[in-house]
């Protein structure tokens, strides 16, 4: 089914020495008056160059599918699904991709029409088998990094550089249940494995310890450090303070203040909070080095963070909503939209193949000639020259 869009589409016209032209839509255009012909030229002409368009295509509404979409039993709308990437209906209606599946490490999307499983990180499909999924985790000593790379007794499988490989990062060694430790300062493990230093009493914060590979010599306990270089005090600068923030020296601004964070899976660190334009919010309470709680937390943006928006606590209700200026509002995903103002519903229009809603609210097809969405674009094909009263398409 077509409708007409135009009826006429003017030619290009070329001057020549006549009194009179026609336009393409009939009216008699009189020239008033006389048109000098175009001076001669010897330039040779491109051999290259299109020629002059004498007419426009024209496009009507269609009902019919673009390639790769159908209308299926279940669709709200003409030409909604698109059977080369629809998971629902993936090559054909109702040919639903399986779901993500935890156990086995697979989940499957639709690619070319086709359920094609893809695994999940740390997972591997290592027998070619569908039936079982990605069955093996390659972040093991029998499978590190790929199928079949088994690591060696004393080379345990390790997050590298380049992903995930056989033994211990550089400057480290493999202790066993302790996995991989710097010998160097690991006091339990100092120089070679098991090898634990004898502490001794600590004084002025100060105990005996690993030190390059060697044990007795003096370390800072805990957050203590010797920030004066004099050993007759031992340790005697506290290292969460805002002029020793971490380590001796590291001042916190003006603004600022020396604060725990927490951001699992790192365990909690010292650093000065917060840059200018971030706020710190406390999360709750550490207790280290017995010195008594201590706050830990995190820095927002309480213009944007949907953890935080407009003040600590104050949480977006749901994945749906962005953080703007303060204040959470309702966020459509691309292909949807908000068209009656109303949250409870939420995004509750397919901009995608709505044809009322084409591309956005209230952006009507042509509902006479059950004008098809796609893509949130009316659909249009070139006129027939009967249904477009005879004009010239091109």
């Amino acid at each position: 089914m077509s409708r007409r869009i135009a009826r006429c589409i003017a030619p290009l016209f070329v001057f020549i020495p006549l009194t009179s032209l026609f336009s393409g839509c009939g009216e008699r255009v009189t020239v008033a008056e006389k048109v000098e012909a175009a001076p001669p030229t010897f330039a040779s002409p491109d051999a290259d160059a299109p020629e002059a368009a004498s007419g426009l295509t024209q496009y009507c509404p269609s009902d019919e599918c673009p390639t790769g979409y159908t209308t299926c039993p279940l669709s709200s709308f003409r030409c909604e699904v698109n059977f080369l990437t629809d998971r629902n209906n993936c090559g054909a209606c109702g040919v639903v991709c399986p779901a993500l599946d935890y156990e086995r490490g697979a989940l499957f999307e639709c690619v070319d029409g086709a359920c094609a499983m893809q695994c999940v990180q740390n997972f591997a499909d290592c027998d070619g088998l569908l039936d079982n999924g990605c069955e093996v985790r390659i972040d093991t000593n029998d499978d590190c990094g790929v199928c079949g790379n088994k690591c060696a007794p004393d080379q345990p499988c390790n997050q590298g550089i380049n992903g995930l490989e056989c033994g211990c990062p550089d400057g480290k060694i493999y202790c066993g249940e302790a996995g991989c430790v710097d010998s160097d300062w690991d006091d339990a493990h100092c120089g070679v494995c098991g090898n634990a230093c004898d502490p001794g009493a600590i004084e002025n914060n100060t105990y005996k310890g690993c030190v390059k590979g060697e044990c007795g010599r003096t370390k800072c306990a805990g957050l203590w450090g010797n920030c004066d270089n004099d050993p007759s005090n031992g340790c005697e600068a506290p290292l969460d303070t805002d002029d020793n923030c971490s380590a001796c020296g590291a001042a916190c601004g003006d603004a600022q203040k020396c604060r725990w964070f927490f951001q699992f899976p790192v365990p909690p660190f010292l650093a000065c909070a917060c840059p200018e334009g971030r706020s710190f919010c406390e999360i709750g309470l550490i207790d280290y080095d017995d010195r008594g709680p201590l706050p830990v937390g995190n820095c927002h943006d309480f213009s944007s963070d949907e953890g935080a928006c407009g003040g600590c606590g104050v949480t977006c209700r749901s994945l749906r909503h962005n953080c703007e200026f303060g204040v959470c509002r309702l966020n459509c995903l691309d292909g949807t939209a908000d068209c009656n103002g109303s949250e409870i519903d939420g995004c509750e229009v397919n901009t995608n193949a709505d044809p009322s809603n084409c591309g956005g609210c209230g952006i009507e097809c042509d509902g006479v000639a059950g004008q098809a969405c796609v893509g949130g674009r009316c659909v249009v094909k070139p006129c027939d020259d009967v249904d477009a009263g005879g004009g010239m398409t091109r």
